[in-house]
């Protein structure tokens, strides 16, 4: 299993290398040490505080849906619409990820999205690409 040091599973959660110290430190993440002897945070630990920090996060509900297919939700603030007389690109800056969105200039208009507005993106797709990085 791989381990990931301090900063990088701080980047990956999206804080502070402190912020990750200070969670190692209460007990609230278990950390190792790696073959350097250095710090570090099991990959399956890792993951699995990363889906706690995500169930954790007290995000808008969207509004009053009883009930929804989609999983994967986005909330953050709209950082840039960019419109023609047909479409809009819509992003969305949720945390350290960016959601870019099309959709018709109709859609954002009655939405009234514009950057500062607060925004969730509902991600429901079939095709889901999975890539492995290559080793530092």
């Amino acid at each position: 299993m791989p381990t990931f040091r301090v900063k990088d599973a701080a980047g990956l959660l999206g804080v502070s290398d402190d912020t990750v110290r200070r969670w190692a430190d209460s007990g609230r993440l278990a950390t190792t040490t790696d073959a350097a002897g250095r710090v570090a945070v099991d990959g399956a630990e890792l993951a699995r505080f990363a889906e706690e920090l995500a169930r954790d996060a007290t995000q808008p509900h969207p509004g009053d849906i009883a009930a929804a297919s989609v999983r994967n939700r986005f909330t953050g603030l709209v950082t840039r619409v960019l419109k023609d007389t047909v479409m809009a690109q819509v992003e969305i800056q949720a945390g350290p990820h960016r959601v870019v969105s099309l959709m018709s200039r109709e859609a954002a208009d009655e939405l009234g999205l514009e950057p500062g507005v607060l925004a969730v993106a509902a991600v429901k797709a079939t095709n889901v690409s999975v890539e492995i990085p290559r080793a530092r």
